[in-house]
């Protein structure tokens, strides 16, 4: 058979390979290590690793795919059985907090790798840590520490235009937001921008990113279903010099809620089955599973999921872009934070990975932002670099009812009507978005006044979601 010039999936099958991992690595260390070398060599290597993956174990070129072809030996991990005294912990809950929230949080802390933690003031159930759940441990990452949206983040563009343009330009407008924005699984934009982020080597040192770079270029500069969604409204700048550059006084200005799209799910799932794998804990904390840092796995997660962050970073930049070449006007102000990471940071002399699961980084000084409902404002804050909450604050309002339960308790009808009466108008969403189905922000902004200090706020007045 006369051999084709170039590696590809088709003469990789025919060599018995499997797609996906397998595949995907070949390729990998072809273009690292191979790229010089024929593909009748490269064939025949192929062909020899497959036949006895032992004897290339410690081969510098293809020793993780020999590991990987292995026979898996049975490895009886031992379970890690929690701390019996958990590690301490500030709650900024109040009232309005589940106990399965915190007996979430109260289980983090009997990690063995757990040093300190805190408890958000929007703090709800979710999967290992509740969200709003901030957890300091010693050189590990949880990938479910992080979360599943890897680099869940809040943009804010401020305009040099004035509250009411909105006055008369509300359709308009909204065509703008239905035209540039893009939602969902299905929507993408025709013409994708070739940002620096898609370029990063890690697509190419990362196996499973090798495999996710074509989605990830697909879906570059649109936004996740669920609670994800771009907004257009006026914000308030309380006091002259509160907000460097900005002056006091009231502004148009286009807010924006996504994060990492399917790049950063699939690193999520990929990298938390492999830490229950790695780190046998009992049933009800194995969402906790964690990957030492000094481990190759745990540094590739760390990699993969710093590139999941400045892609996320980088969807956001698209959006407001976009929009602020449609709408016109000069965009005198811009911030932004994740809210869903993993930081490398200094507490009390020691460097330790703060996990910050639905949570605004509070540093002293910097400036972030915590949106409310659809009904209710967001607020521009500065952190005051609370030590007790390991410099954090709440990433939102928080869910009062599930999506299961608001699809019980709200018709649409009532949702609209909510939205009709406090002037605001959206596209898409569904009940389980109904701004009925969160806490009340200025309840939750009252118990983080030692968090942070408010800034501005903002008043949501044209809303898109997924499905608008």
């Amino acid at each position: 058979m006369k051999m084709k010039k170039k590696l590809n999936n088709q003469i990789l099958e025919s060599l018995g390979f499997h797609k996906g991992k397998e595949i995907a690595l070949i390729l990998g260390l072809v273009s690292r290590h191979r790229k010089k070398v024929g593909v009748e060599v490269i064939v025949e290597e192929l062909k020899q690793i497959k036949a006895e993956p032992e004897a290339f174990v410690m081969d510098p070129v293809w020793s993780k795919l020999a590991e990987m072809l292995m026979p898996e030996k049975e490895v009886n991990r031992e379970v890690i059985l929690p701390k019996e005294v958990a590690a301490p912990f500030a709650d900024f809950g109040g009232m309005d907090v589940e106990p399965a929230a915190r007996d979430q949080m109260y289980q983090a802390l009997k990690l063995p790798i757990s040093v300190r933690g805190a408890l958000m003031p929007d703090a709800h159930l979710g999967y290992g840590l509740p969200i709003g759940g901030v957890l300091a441990v010693e050189n590990a990452v949880i990938p479910y520490g992080v979360g599943v949206d890897i680099g869940c983040r809040m943009n804010l563009s401020v305009y040099d235009l004035p509250a009411n343009y909105f006055k008369g330009r509300e359709n308009q407008l909204l065509d703008i937001l239905k035209e540039n924005t893009k939602f969902g699984q299905k929507e993408v934009h025709d013409k994708v921008r070739d940002v620096e982020v898609l370029n990063d080597k890690a697509f190419d040192e990362v196996p499973l990113l090798k495999t996710l770079h074509k989605q990830a270029w697909r879906q570059m500069g649109s936004s996740g279903g669920g609670n994800h969604f771009v907004e257009m409204g006026v914000i308030q700048v309380y006091e002259e010099e509160a907000v460097k550059g900005l002056p006091a006084g009231s502004y148009f200005a286009v807010l924006s809620h996504s994060g990492s799209r399917a790049l950063g799910a699939s690193i999520a799932g990929h990298f938390t089955k492999l830490a229950k794998q790695l780190c046998k804990l009992p049933g009800n904390m194995q969402h906790l599973a964690w990957l030492d840092l000094n481990s190759s796995e745990g540094q590739e997660y760390w990699l993969a999921m710093n590139l999941a962050g400045d892609y996320a970073e980088a969807c956001h930049d698209d959006i407001h872009s976009r929009l602020a070449k449609a709408i016109g006007g000069h965009v005198i102000y811009r911030v932004g934070n994740h809210h869903n990471f993993a930081w490398k940071e200094m507490h009390d002399g020691k460097e330790l990975i703060v996990h910050r699961k639905g949570a605004t980084p509070a540093a002293e000084g910097e400036i972030g932002f915590i949106p409310g409902s659809m009904t209710l404002p967001g607020f521009l804050v500065r952190g005051r670099g609370n030590a007790e909450s390991l410099r954090s604050a709440s990433h939102g309002a928080g869910r009062r009812f599930s999506r299961s339960e608001c699809k019980q308790k709200f018709t649409v009808s009532a949702m609209h009507a909510e939205l009709e009466a406090h002037g605001v108008t959206l596209l898409g969403g569904g009940v389980d978005e109904a701004p009925m189905a969160y806490k009340n922000i200025h309840q939750v902004m009252a118990l983080q006044t030692d968090l942070v200090d408010v800034l501005a706020e903002f008043h949501p007045r044209l809303v898109r979601m997924d499905k608008g």
